[in-house]
């Protein structure tokens, strides 16, 4: 029987571990931390019995993934729950954008662009699954679905600071920069509005949920799955050689995949690697860090506007300028006095959440690289920014900057979370300039993290791709 090492067990080492099993091999995943799960878990930060999740929260493509479905979690314990509003994006004047699953509902806060938004992001909808074919996908395929693909690329390709403007109203405009900020970079270069156009037409179409009692569900699902398949986890071991693989599993194994930032495979892999690979790893660029603040508080965040009060998730920035300009200063390496920030209330649909009359809240900001000072109050303004009074409500309150998050998750260099910076570059070539981008150049070891097309979000398909590639090699 052939065998195969993962060495890391976020969701896309699993999910490339699952894949390889399914096909017979036998399978070991090496986890350098005690707990599986990379940035799918979920701890008591704050108080105890409040439920925090250590970095993802939401996952539109984690119930859009094509191989995630294939694998019916639920049946493993996984249950996604939705809030009432996906999406909110408050303003100054009291106003706020709401996104939810009915696309028909989500415009009534839009006013003058209500059929604006809906002709933008209606053939998103109506093409969704084709849609996700396809961009879960490297860049380089024959796509099966060319006309979808290329009528998504035409406005993909724009910058979001562009395709902001077709809009005339502010809640339009800054619902939308909101979610192209997800993309952590400047929003004013080529294929900036992908991520945007992506993550809102999800919204619409999958709607942006939450697992059951928090994101380790999921790995919790995967690590069943599989079992069931007959693979296994190892924690507790930090992989630094392919040799320790030997070591650990009596022989050399056919496969490797390695769920690691590209510096963890500089690292693993050393000399063994070719020239031209250790140069593209090593010109490999990170981008800008996040700084995540947890709170336990009391009631609700008091948000001026009512429905910000049923949202899932709000995206805390002001106007779509006010976005922009932060996520340019970011880049440079300038924090902003006011951060973008993202917040998660994900106890208004899962009560599980919460204790003794306390709820967790949920909240990261955007910082510049490596940012080494506390932004713990510029996250707490910008709420109470558009929540006056939250601030009372706080009764304790978890903070971990660049330095800790990468200290718990060595894949977040430099506290970088997206796994690599997103320029136009790396949208399309990630990690390297090559035909295969999972290929380390080295028989029988691929690269499956983050790094990898398609990049960041909990969807597991940078695992599924590269063991597709292992599969097809072996």
């Amino acid at each position: 029987m052939s065998t195969a090492v993962v060495v890391g067990s976020g969701p896309n080492g699993l999910a490339g571990a699952i894949r390889l099993a399914q096909a017979g091999l036998s399978v070991t995943v090496v986890e350098a931390h005690e707990r599986p799960g990379g940035g799918t878990r979920t701890s008591e930060l704050t108080l105890p019995g409040l439920l925090h999740d250590d970095c993802a929260a939401f996952h539109p493509t984690g119930v859009a993934s094509p191989f995630f479905r294939s694998l019916d979690l639920e049946q493993h314990g996984l249950r996604w729950l939705w809030p009432e509003v996906d999406l909110a994006h408050p303003l100054d004047d009291g106003r706020a954008g709401l996104a939810a699953r009915d696309l028909a509902s989500s415009v009534q806060s839009l006013g003058v662009d209500s059929a604006r938004w809906e002709r933008m992001f209606a053939p998103i909808v109506r093409t969704f699954d084709a849609l996700m074919d396809e961009v879960l996908q490297p860049v380089a395929h024959l796509p099966r679905h060319p006309v979808t693909l290329g009528r998504f690329g035409l406005k993909a390709a724009l910058p979001a600071t562009v395709l902001a403007r077709r809009f005339r109203d502010e809640p339009a405009r800054a619902l939308f920069t909101g979610v192209a900020a997800h993309k952590f970079g400047r929003l004013d270069g080529v294929l900036s509005a992908s991520v945007g156009l992506m993550l809102a037409g999800s919204a619409h179409a999958v709607g942006w949920p939450v697992a059951q009692g928090g994101t380790e569900a999921i790995t919790r699902a995967l690590l069943a799955s599989l079992a069931s398949y007959g693979g296994r986890v190892v924690t507790g071991v930090r992989v630094t050689s392919l040799d320790q693989l030997r070591e650990l599993t009596g022989s050399a194994p056919d496969v490797v995949l390695l769920d690691t930032a590209p510096a963890g495979a500089l690292e693993i892999l050393g000399s063994r690697l070719p020239a031209r690979v250790r140069r593209g790893l090593t010109r490999f660029s990170y981008g800008p860090s996040a700084f995540k603040v947890d709170l336990a508080i009391e009631g609700d965040i008091p948000w001026t506007n009512p429905g910000c009060r049923r949202a899932g998730t709000l995206h805390l920035g002001g106007s779509a300028r006010e976005i922009a300009a932060i996520e340019a200063a970011t880049v440079r390496g300038e924090m902003p006095e006011r951060p973008f920030v993202l917040l998660g209330q994900q106890y208004l649909v899962d009560p599980s959440r919460s204790a003794g009359g306390l709820n967790p809240v949920y909240a990261y900001a955007h910082v510049p690289h490596g940012y080494g000072g506390d932004a713990t109050d510029a996250i707490i303004g910008q709420i109470e920014r558009f929540a006056p009074g939250f601030r009372d409500r706080i009764r304790a309150v978890a903070t971990r900057g660049p330095a800790a998050l990468e200290e718990h998750n060595a894949n977040y260099v430099g506290g970088d979370i997206s796994a690599g910076a997103n320029t136009a570059r790396q949208i399309v070539f990630r990690p390297r300039v090559a035909a295969d981008p999972y290929s380390l150049g080295i028989d029988g070891v691929y690269l499956c993290s983050s790094a990898t097309p398609p990049g960041g979000g909990v969807h597991g398909m940078g695992g599924f791709n590269a063991a597709e590639a292992a599969l097809r090699r072996l």
